[in-house]
């Protein structure tokens, strides 16, 4: 069987913070698929990856590699095609950008070795996840793609509720064991993907592009706009527009959630809001960790990027182009500061330091609802966020 190696292109990989704190590159979602799992619908064999030290025991590197591919490049046939052309030490370059590289299985890849491989370019055009917000600009597209992907030659379950109203039914498609229940499907405008397992509650309004994956429920009265991804195992209410919840994540009550990307085990209190456009209609700036300091998004929409195991208390408010870090406890009255470092807790009346051990104590409570465990591989992991993430926390240097 082929060996796929996905590898984090540094330069990118920093720019994907905090989402890239606790996995590879590859493992961002954009549409219904991860980024790792839409190539290994497209190439088979077997994927592993190629990324920072601490996180490859949760995501090793397996097998003898040959092939390597850009882990922020999303698939399609043509770029597959062109990979799949490339003889061994032969690299595939768009613009100054390595797309892919076939080596011998002996030989190990690096960036810099890849200089010294002969050169083939590629002129199409591509989709290269290499900012924190293309994550949900990119999200409706590649819903419609991933669609495809999923649901060519099958046929969908039917919706057997008599009280489900149902808009352009061709590009609906449900998976086995869900369940749907009195809710508006609207799928003019792109497709509507029901995950195995999954369920929509009663009066729910859902426009297309949209996915919900396995095991994840839209709550009651949600309204839930286009391009919008729900990943598996994760809760959603209220009001949700152009936004991607990696998995494992709820924001299950009342509240506005735009333009917005939710990282792993994170909670949404009730009533948390967040701002997607400036009251003076400008382009939004984030904070962009590769910069230390803030770089200007040239959207005019943009709302929340939040890290895994971060929460929000109820009736919490949040700024235009907020960013959180991994861990982080946010709460209290007004605007809490746009950059939120990983492991704060608190709000607009000031931070202190989410002590690893209360932390853990948390993480293991929530993944426990879930039936798995907070092991010593992913308490590693997040005790080297905890110690990487330092020199942000800069109250614990104050006094």
């Amino acid at each position: 069987m082929e060996n796929f190696v996905l590898f984090d292109d540094p330069a990118i990989r920093g720019s994907l913070l905090p989402f890239t704190f606790t996995r590879p590159v590859a493992e961002i979602r954009v549409g219904i698929l991860k980024i790792s799992e839409k190539w290994q619908r497209y190439l088979g064999g077997n994927i592993s990856y190629l990324t920072q030290e601490y996180l490859q025991t949760k995501f090793p590197l397996v097998g003898a590699q040959e092939w390597w591919i850009n882990g922020a490049l999303c698939p399609d046939d043509r770029l597959v095609a062109a990979i799949r052309q490339l003889k061994t030490g032969e690299v595939l370059m768009h613009q100054q950008l390595i797309l892919a590289a076939k080596t011998s299985p002996q030989e190990f890849f690096s960036i810099e070795q890849a200089k010294n491989l002969q050169v083939r370019v590629y002129e199409e055009s591509i989709v290269l996840v290499q900012k924190n917000w293309h994550i949900f600009q990119y999200n409706g597209a590649q819903i419609r793609q991933d669609f495809t992907l999923l649901t060519k030659g099958r046929t969908s379950a039917p919706i057997e509720d008599t009280h489900t109203i149902v808009y352009h039914p061709q590009n609906i498609f449900i998976e086995e064991g869900a369940q749907v229940k009195a809710a508006v499907l609207n799928a003019e405008s792109g497709p509507i993907y029901i995950g195995k397992n999954s369920e929509i509650q009663e009066g729910s309004l859902i426009r297309g592009p949209f996915a919900l994956c396995e095991g994840s429920t839209v709550n009651m009265g949600a309204k839930l706009r286009g391009d919008t991804t729900v990943g598996p195992f994760s809760k959603v209410g209220g009001e949700v527009s152009n936004s991607v919840i990696f998995g494992y994540s709820n924001k299950g009550h009342e509240g506005f959630l735009g333009n917005s990307v939710i990282g792993e085990w994170c909670n949404l209190g009730a009533d948390t809001n967040t701002s997607n456009l400036k009251n003076n209609y400008a382009p939004i700036k984030v904070w962009d960790y590769t910069k230390g300091g803030f770089t200007n998004t040239g959207l005019q929409f943009c709302g929340l990027m939040l890290g895994d195991h971060s929460k929000t208390g109820i009736n919490t408010m949040l700024n235009t182009g907020t960013v959180v870090g991994v861990g982080a406890l946010i709460f209290g009255d007004g605007f809490p500061r746009n950059f939120i470092p990983s492991f704060s807790w608190g709000g607009a009346a000031g931070f202190t330091t989410f002590q690893f051990r209360k932390f853990e104590e948390t993480a293991q409570a929530v993944m426990k609802r879930r039936s798995l465990d907070f092991d010593v591989i992913e308490k590693e992991i997040l005790l080297k966020v905890f110690e990487l993430t330092k020199h942000y926390r800069i109250w614990d240097k104050e006094g």
